[in-house]
């Protein structure tokens, strides 16, 4: 299985930009879309379906905001849309797909960055979305986590971690909440591949922040442990620019 998740930023825009050609060319069998902004009706999916794909929506209430969906060639044996936490729900923020004993989860994790009211609901969210996992696990242990997490984990995944020490996404809390993903039996497995620095999946559209590479490493492809004897492979594809993020990329064993 070769998944990527990216947060496109608007699908819709993505598309004007080139997305759905650069899917027919990208050998995945599976993409997490974070970031949508649109509803299925609202997008010419029929383009999705004429590259194989069945398409999967979890958009949010508001329209043109957040959102979910996940494009498979493989059609998955059970779908689950949202979380359970109404708020999250309603924000279009979760999607599950079963496939045979593999549970794949696109999230969109909330910014903090619009002001102390959103930083507190990432908080809350954080800590409903890791009750939610640790559940699902009892019964789904190969669980494979996509999305746009917007947290930088380590000093490495930042270009400047000392003048962004205070940013959201790059909070202590935050951190500490990807430790306690990381301590309890997922793997980011993106660094399993790729122990290097200046590795960034999402650039500010400000100050040429792209071109000089000063980005932020924001999302990823955790995987519980049961599955660490089937990854594959890893990757981060930088040179794919439908969005200020890019996608990354994982491939599992059967």
């Amino acid at each position: 299985m070769r998944v990527a998740t990216y947060n496109v930023n608007g699908l819709r825009s993505a598309m004007n930009k080139g997305f759905a050609e650069w899917l027919s060319t990208a050998p995945l069998d599976v993409i997490c879309l974070q970031e949508v902004k649109a509803h299925r009706e609202n997008v010419d999916f029929k383009q999705f379906e004429a590259l194989g794909f069945h398409d999967y929506w979890f958009p949010a209430q508001k329209k043109g905001y957040s959102g979910v969906a996940v494009f498979t060639r493989i059609k998955p044996d059970n779908v689950q849309y949202g979380n359970g936490n109404p708020q999250s729900d309603a924000e279009g923020r979760v999607i599950r797909l079963d496939f045979g004993d593999i549970t794949l989860i696109n999230a969109y994790f909330p910014s903090g960055t619009t002001g102390d009211e959103r930083q507190t609901y990432k908080y809350q969210w954080l800590d409903e979305f890791f009750s939610y996992l640790s559940d699902l696990r009892q019964s789904r242990p190969n669980l494979v986590v996509c999305g746009d997490y917007n947290i930088a984990h380590k000093p490495i995944d930042i270009h400047n971690p000392v003048s962004n020490k205070d940013s959201s996404g790059f909070l202590p809390e935050e951190r500490a909440w990807m430790d306690k993903l990381l301590a309890n039996g997922f793997i980011d497995t993106y660094r399993i591949y790729h122990p290097e620095p200046h590795q960034y999946s999402w650039w500010s559209f400000r100050a040429n922040a792209r071109n000089n590479n000063k980005g932020w490493r924001i999302d990823y492809i955790t995987v519980t442990e049961p599955l660490q004897n089937r990854l594959a492979d890893a990757n981060i594809w930088q040179d794919v620019k439908h969005s200020d993020h890019c996608p990354v990329y994982l491939q599992l064993k059967d």
